[in-house]
């Protein structure tokens, strides 16, 4: 059974940059889509950013579309989550989780780390 974990969370100001992984054990996980969601406290699990298996195809959430960039790379079992220009309402605790389409939506992905916090602050 496929296994996710995430790493690379922290704490930084805004207008930093932070590097989200997600690694794998237990499948290849370059037989799925992979995404990214975050939810703050009090909120909804939200959609950030998704990956096609192959890496051609991906998606981003409106407030995040120029400051993160997802990335795979197959051969290492790792996906990562490029994140710029961090704002305070980044702040979250990060998911990546797997599924078969690369969508933002929670509904379509069936594996899930356990995630890992995000705290932009000055």
């Amino acid at each position: 059974q496929l296994q996710l974990v995430e790493s690379g969370g922290g704490l930084v100001q805004p207008g930093g940059s932070l590097r989200l992984s997600c690694g794998a054990s237990g499948s290849n996980l370059a037989n799925y889509a992979i995404g990214w969601f975050r939810r703050a406290p009090g909120d909804d699990r939200e959609g950030v950013s998704s990956i096609s298996p192959s890496g051609a195809i991906t998606n981003y959430a409106d407030s995040v579309k120029g400051r993160f960039t997802i990335s795979r790379d197959n051969a290492k079992n790792m996906v990562h989550l490029e994140m710029n220009s961090l704002k305070p309402e980044d702040t979250s605790v990060y998911y990546c989780a797997a599924g078969n389409i690369p969508t933002i939506q929670k509904g379509d992905f069936y594996y899930w780390g356990q995630g890992t916090q995000v705290a932009v602050s000055s």
